[in-house]
């Protein structure tokens, strides 16, 4: 499909996921319209610690297209984008943090706003692609199927109301197109501003690169996750928006890696041997083992991922070796 000329919208375009797909459009499609909207980071944290927002300019930088600084639960914000007619919106601002257990903050934010980009997408003929999330799972045993979910976090329960809530507003309009992902354990390239929430492979590298022994909970090796690099994710919302099927579909390999894994792989390209050191696991509700059910998403969708943790961690190295040489915050 040809995006060139297409209006495109991306939520959360400054941040992990939504940045590479702006850079997707931009450098595949010049003759695409683009336009971001996110809060940008302001230092605001949460009582966790961990910040509100991890937008970053570093991550649009070389982006020609429109960029709005906005919140979603502000609606003078929502409102600007009233000026745009859109043909595709790519739904990826929320409060993503799993430990954050503000409900009020975090339905207002995930929820509320979610109805806007519902009705925006409709009066606007556009096709809606937005992140949902493998938090909708719980600590269910795997593999993780779509229709059988148990949130246990708020961030969890908000994506699996959203789910619900774009399901329902597709039977009452099922013209459109509205395709929700569940993203499993993302990582990649753009990731390095999410700091404590970045994923533990370029955590883990940072440790070995700072010369320390890479740390890991006690019983690592028998933590599974299904880890999915970038750009199947990118793949993931491009097959949405051409294929215009829509449902909510799982977003990651199928194979499920340990933690153990990623420190052998990454000490194989870093030409490091240190030792694990092994710590007790402070968590409570800790997943053990995440595998992403994506029959649905191969079958109808024709989403093939392309990369396995080791060709996911070699593509990933230029970048970890970058930012970890940069002063940037």
């Amino acid at each position: 499909m040809d995006f060139n000329n297409s209006n495109i919208l991306i939520t959360g375009g400054a941040g992990f996921i939504g940045s590479n797909l702006v850079f997707y459009f931009q450098n595949k499609f010049p003759g695409a319209n683009i336009v971001v909207f996110d809060t940008f980071r302001n230092g605001d944290k949460f009582e966790n610690g961990n910040l509100k927002s991890f937008g970053h300019y570093n991550n649009l930088l070389g982006f020609k297209g429109d960029v709005i600084c906005g919140d979603l639960i502000n609606n003078d914000d929502l409102k600007i984008l009233d000026r745009y007619k859109f043909d595709f919106i790519f739904h990826h601002a929320a409060i993503s943090d799993t430990r954050v257990y503000d409900q009020e903050m975090v339905m207002k934010t995930n929820i509320n706003s979610f109805y806007y980009f519902l009705d925006k997408a409709k009066i606007d003929n556009a096709v809606l692609v937005y992140a949902s999330s493998g938090a909708t799972y719980g600590s269910l045993v795997s593999p993780q199927t779509v229709g059988v979910e148990n949130p246990e976090n708020p961030y969890g329960y908000s994506k699996y109301q959203m789910d619900q809530i774009a399901m329902r507003f597709l039977n009452e309009n099922p013209e459109m197109v509205i395709c929700g992902l569940r993203f499993f354990n993302v990582y990649g390239p753009g990731e390095f501003f999410k700091a404590k929430t970045s994923s533990m492979i370029i955590q883990l590298a940072f440790q070995i690169l700072d010369g320390k022994n890479p740390r890991l909970f006690k019983g690592s090796e028998k933590i599974l996750r299904d880890f999915v690099y970038i750009d199947d994710v990118i793949q993931s919302n491009i097959l949405c928006s051409t294929q215009k099927k829509s449902g909510v579909y799982n977003v990651g390999t199928g194979k499920p890696r340990s933690f153990v894994d990623i420190v052998q792989i990454l000490q194989s390209e870093l030409n490091t041997s240190f030792d694990i050191d092994y710590f007790p696991n402070p968590y409570k509700g800790y997943q053990m083992h995440t595998q992403a059910d994506i029959s649905n998403t191969v079958n109808k969708l024709g989403y093939k991922p392309n990369f396995t943790l080791e060709d996911g961690i070699k593509n990933y190295m230029p970048y970890i070796l970058e930012m970890h040489k940069a002063n940037i915050i």
